[in-house]
């Protein structure tokens, strides 16, 4: 049986999900509200960072709004459910519609504008709306963040939980970070369907060549608008149900920097890969906050104390290296050279050259029936018949 590389992309595709499953149990994690706070938190960005590339990564629209419409969509709820009385899952369903609704708004107006145009355009809105979040303490309760409260499960849900997962109860964080995750693996999936449609054909096509998708009956203002409020109620839907773990929003998180961070994610994973962003949010976020404090064996440790007076700090006692600002340093270094290198990220190259075996043996079948139905010359590549594999790698980077 010849080695097949679709095998090794399954393969790893199990092993995540059965990380996913079982993060919670982990030797490391153990059931620790720190680490399933981290790993919730992971899964947050991932949504976030693959939702952002769905709308930068498949149409070209580069936005800095994102933290901005998952922040309208928390309030939205938080306030609902508050001043109006809803239910928090009654007020989840509303405040995904008011980021929707707003998303739409506000794509209609700023999607006719290009590049750099809609950059600032965005970041003008990001800017105004937490600025404005931040001065209405009588409505959203300003610098002080608005509470959250947490979601009502049936008994009946916990007890048949607990029946499949005896440590569903061990505390409050472990159903959170069930949910995020199929929060996550759900908007994954319907993202990954949406660009396999004939929208997501319509995404790429304005992407490439707007002048030419127009020209072909594609309307290029209601594309980018279609893909601008998907990634906009994925993003307030995100926010929404992760606050209502979490307990409080506030205006600080709708900074532009935490916007950056988003995209930097994106960006390193893959940002016109959805699974490669998500996996790039997950892995940078991990390794931050493990590069917080690496744990080291004393002997290593007496050796770096010289790195004291680099604005590290070494704790003997604890066998801990931390890393203080240091490590946003190696992540803005890393970002740098993932620009220059690797352009399409660090994890979508590999994705991609897992899959792409599959798609040269399906050309290769494909050209193959139609030779045996005598019409060679009607799908042959205009490439130099020396070396026919070349041909077929060429048909399958098409496909």
């Amino acid at each position: 049986m010849t080695f097949r590389r679709i095998y090794v992309l399954w393969v790893l595709t199990g092993v995540f999900l059965l990380g996913l499953l079982f993060y919670p149990v982990l030797p490391k994690v153990n059931l620790q509200s720190y680490w399933l706070l981290v790993g919730m938190t992971a899964l947050f960005y991932a949504i976030l960072a693959s939702s952002w590339s769905l709308l930068a990564g498949y149409t070209g629209q580069f936005s800095f709004a994102h933290m901005a419409f998952m922040g309208m969509g928390t309030y939205a709820a938080g306030i609902m459910i508050r001043d109006w009385g809803l239910t928090p899952w009654m007020a989840t369903i509303a405040g995904v519609l008011v980021t929707g609704l707003v998303g739409w708004l506000i794509g209609y107006m700023c999607l006719r504008l290009r590049a750099t145009y809609l950059a600032l355009f965005t970041i003008a809105f990001a800017e105004i709306f937490r600025l404005v979040v931040k001065a209405e303490v009588k409505i959203t309760g300003g610098p002080n963040g608005l509470e959250m409260p947490p979601y009502q499960r049936p008994e009946a849900f916990d007890r048949l939980m607990k029946a499949i997962l005896p440590y569903w109860d061990a505390n409050q964080y472990v159903p959170a970070y069930y949910t995020m995750a199929l929060l996550f693996l759900l908007s994954l999936l319907f993202m990954f369907f949406l660009v396999r449609s004939r929208f997501g054909l319509f995404f790429r096509a304005v992407r490439e060549d707007e002048e030419a998708a127009a020209a072909l009956g594609v309307h290029v203002v209601n594309t980018r608008v279609l893909a601008f409020v998907v990634s906009s109620m994925i993003a307030g839907f995100a926010g929404i149900v992760f606050h209502h773990f979490i307990g409080l929003i506030v205006p600080d998180e709708m900074i532009i920097g935490r916007m950056s961070l988003i995209i930097a994610m994106a960006v390193i994973g893959g940002s016109q890969n959805l699974i490669g962003a998500a996996l790039g949010a997950i892995f940078i976020h991990f390794a931050l906050e493990w590069l917080q404090q690496i744990p080291m064996p004393l002997p290593v440790l007496e050796r770096l104390l010289f790195l004291e007076n680099w604005g590290f700090s070494v704790d003997l006692q604890a066998g801990l290296l931390r890393t203080n600002a240091w490590r946003m340093v190696g992540f803005g270094v890393l970002l740098m050279l993932t620009l220059r290198f690797a352009q399409n990220g660090l994890i979508s190259p590999i994705l991609d050259w897992l899959a792409r075996k599959e798609a040269v043996e399906e050309v290769a079948k494909r050209f193959q029936a139609q030779r045996d139905m005598g019409a060679v010359d009607a799908v042959q590549p205009v490439t130099s018949p020396a070396n026919p594999k070349d041909d077929l790698e060429a048909e399958g980077e098409k496909a």
